[in-house]
């Protein structure tokens, strides 16, 4: 239990250095060219991985159609929503749309997998949304640009940021029966990844305008798209597949949310200023419900 949410948390972690890092170079870049990249460059280094480990023997391919809709759904559709949000309203209102992910898996895993929750696990599940929530609006930390797009694009910022929260959340919980089959976190990563950069590079060939890349590429450029990939795809994923292999769906989602909170101290070291009073005061109250969520 206690290892299961530490990695969790992890992945939180994980995800708000990524997240942070990924702004600057998903906007100069664009959506669709930012996601391809990361994928198939996360995909080969985890696929390089697994093979030095030797973890494809315990592949059971009669979850192939799991495997292909935790692809295209969770990754594809989800990354590409999530990027094209994050370039349009900035990572703070991105944040806050993704935490709509934990009540949607918890509602989906309820009538899908039968997982039922305690009071106890609701009261901690909506102390931390409130946390989380509240360290979101409070945290003033993006640019008077990205906030004036957003206000600009307020319908589209939503759609894409509701779009990204409920994709993701089922690209992960599909993935619950093939983790109670055994299969170790890290290969189900890799084959995740491997299937989604394989299916977005054969849509990459439709020569669509938004498809190409919107700058020239770099080695700098690239090494910026490609680091919070591994940060965010090769840990955080993984770290939030071992937690959901051994958690409650919802509970794992819900300490996997906690990036907002997380990115605080980041944002922090990063434009030396420090985050509102409120923001942190937020941040209080979502690890208040971790420990409700943890500790009963």
């Amino acid at each position: 239990m206690i290892l299961s949410a530490i990695a969790a948390v992890g992945a939180s972690l994980s995800w708000a250095t990524g997240i942070v890092i990924a702004q600057s170079p998903a906007t100069k870049i664009g959506a669709f060219e930012f996601t391809r990249i990361q994928l198939i460059s996360c995909g080969a280094l985890l696929g390089l991985i697994c093979s030095v480990m030797r973890l494809w023997s315990d592949i059971v391919w009669d979850y192939w159609l799991l495997f292909f809709i935790s692809s295209v759904i969770g990754i594809i559709i989800g990354n590409l929503a999530m990027i094209e949000c994050l370039r349009q309203g900035g990572p703070r209102q991105t944040e806050l749309l993704l935490c709509l992910k934990a009540p949607a898996i918890a509602v989906l895993a309820f009538f899908w997998l039968g997982e039922k929750l305690t009071i106890l696990d609701v009261c901690g599940i909506t102390v931390t949304l409130i946390g989380v929530v509240i360290a979101i609006l409070y945290n003033e930390k993006e640019t008077e640009v990205v906030n004036s797009t957003a206000k600009d694009n307020i319908s589209l910022v939503l759609l894409l940021g509701l779009i990204a929260a409920i994709c993701h959340g089922l690209g992960f919980l599909v993935m619950k029966p093939v983790l109670q089959a055994g299969i170790d976190p890290l290969s189900v990563s890799a084959i995740r990844l491997l299937g989604a950069s394989f299916l977005i590079s054969l849509l990459a060939l439709w020569p669509a305008q938004g498809f190409r890349p919107k700058t020239n590429m770099t080695p700098w450029l690239l090494l910026r798209i490609v680091f919070p990939g591994v940060i965010g795809y090769g840990i955080a994923s993984t770290l939030l597949l071992y937690a959901i292999a051994n958690l409650n769906v919802a509970i794992a989602s819900v300490l996997g949310s906690l990036s907002p909170v997380l990115v605080l101290p980041i944002l922090w070291f990063r434009d030396k200023k420090r985050p509102p009073v409120m923001a942190w005061l937020g941040a209080i109250i979502a690890l208040l419900g971790v420990s409700i969520l943890i500790v009963w």
